[in-house]
Protein backbone atom coordinates (compact mmCIF):
# COMPACT_ATOMS: atom_id res chain seq x y z
CA UNK A 1 0.00 0.00 0.00
CA UNK A 2 1.40 3.54 -0.47
CA UNK A 3 1.36 6.16 1.01
CA UNK A 4 1.12 10.15 1.26
CA UNK A 5 3.01 12.73 3.92
CA UNK A 6 1.61 15.87 3.99
CA UNK A 7 3.40 19.09 5.68
CA UNK A 8 1.19 22.08 6.16
CA UNK A 9 3.70 24.65 7.21
CA UNK A 10 1.64 28.24 7.55
CA UNK A 11 -1.06 30.15 5.97
CA UNK A 12 -0.65 33.98 5.32
CA UNK A 13 -3.32 36.66 5.52
CA UNK A 14 -6.20 34.92 6.22
CA UNK A 15 -9.58 36.35 6.19
CA UNK A 16 -10.85 37.38 9.73
CA UNK A 17 -14.69 36.03 10.14
CA UNK A 18 -14.45 37.64 13.63
CA UNK A 19 -15.79 40.78 15.15
CA UNK A 20 -13.35 40.98 18.11
CA UNK A 21 -9.94 39.96 17.88
CA UNK A 22 -8.34 37.74 14.76
CA UNK A 23 -9.61 34.35 13.91
CA UNK A 24 -9.15 31.33 15.25
CA UNK A 25 -7.82 29.14 12.27
CA UNK A 26 -6.83 25.31 11.65
CA UNK A 27 -6.83 23.06 8.72
CA UNK A 28 -8.72 20.31 7.81
CA UNK A 29 -7.19 17.57 4.71
CA UNK A 30 -8.51 14.39 3.70
CA UNK A 31 -8.34 12.33 0.66
CA UNK A 32 -10.87 10.13 1.96
CA UNK A 33 -14.35 12.21 3.20
CA UNK A 34 -14.76 9.67 5.60
CA UNK A 35 -11.04 10.25 7.07
CA UNK A 36 -10.26 13.76 7.64
CA UNK A 37 -7.39 15.11 9.43
CA UNK A 38 -6.87 18.85 11.19
CA UNK A 39 -4.06 20.59 12.46
CA UNK A 40 -3.98 22.20 15.87
CA UNK A 41 -6.25 25.29 16.33
CA UNK A 42 -4.47 28.93 16.24
CA UNK A 43 -5.87 31.16 19.00
CA UNK A 44 -6.06 34.71 17.40
CA UNK A 45 -3.79 34.72 14.42
CA UNK A 46 -4.78 35.20 11.16
CA UNK A 47 -1.07 34.42 9.92
CA UNK A 48 -0.76 30.84 11.91
CA UNK A 49 2.70 28.26 11.56
CA UNK A 50 1.36 24.63 11.89
CA UNK A 51 4.47 22.41 10.79
CA UNK A 52 2.38 19.75 11.38
CA UNK A 53 2.98 16.43 9.13
CA UNK A 54 0.25 14.14 8.02
CA UNK A 55 0.11 10.53 6.92
CA UNK A 56 -2.62 8.79 4.38
CA UNK A 57 -2.52 5.69 2.75
CA UNK A 58 -3.74 5.66 -0.41
CA UNK A 59 -5.85 3.67 -1.94
CA UNK A 60 -6.28 2.93 -5.63
CA UNK A 61 -8.36 5.49 -7.54
CA UNK A 62 -8.32 8.50 -4.74
CA UNK A 63 -5.43 11.01 -5.51
CA UNK A 64 -7.24 14.14 -4.54
CA UNK A 65 -5.77 15.70 -1.84
CA UNK A 66 -8.18 18.36 -0.09
CA UNK A 67 -7.26 21.27 1.85
CA UNK A 68 -10.12 23.69 4.22
CA UNK A 69 -9.02 26.51 6.43
CA UNK A 70 -11.78 27.02 9.34
CA UNK A 71 -11.83 29.74 11.95
CA UNK A 72 -13.14 28.19 15.05
CA UNK A 73 -15.24 30.03 17.06
CA UNK A 74 -17.14 29.42 20.16
CA UNK A 75 -20.32 27.93 18.69
CA UNK A 76 -19.48 27.98 15.39
CA UNK A 77 -17.24 27.74 12.45
CA UNK A 78 -16.32 29.35 9.77
CA UNK A 79 -15.09 28.57 5.96
CA UNK A 80 -12.90 30.73 5.94
CA UNK A 81 -11.55 28.69 1.88
CA UNK A 82 -10.25 25.77 0.25
CA UNK A 83 -8.70 23.78 -2.16
CA UNK A 84 -7.56 20.78 -3.65
CA UNK A 85 -4.75 18.92 -5.46
CA UNK A 86 -4.52 15.99 -7.58
CA UNK A 87 -1.21 13.84 -7.35
CA UNK A 88 -2.21 11.19 -9.74
CA UNK A 89 0.69 11.83 -12.33
CA UNK A 90 2.61 11.31 -9.04
CA UNK A 91 1.41 8.24 -8.09
CA UNK A 92 1.25 6.85 -11.67
CA UNK A 93 4.98 7.48 -12.44
CA UNK A 94 5.94 11.11 -12.25
CA UNK A 95 7.57 13.01 -10.58
CA UNK A 96 7.48 14.77 -6.46
CA UNK A 97 5.98 17.49 -5.39
CA UNK A 98 7.78 19.57 -3.30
Amino acid sequence: MSRLEVTIVEARNLKDHDTVGEGDPYIELWIDEDYKQKTSTQKNNNNPVYNETFTFNLTSGKHVLHLKAIDKDVADKDKIGEGKLDFGAVVNGGTPID
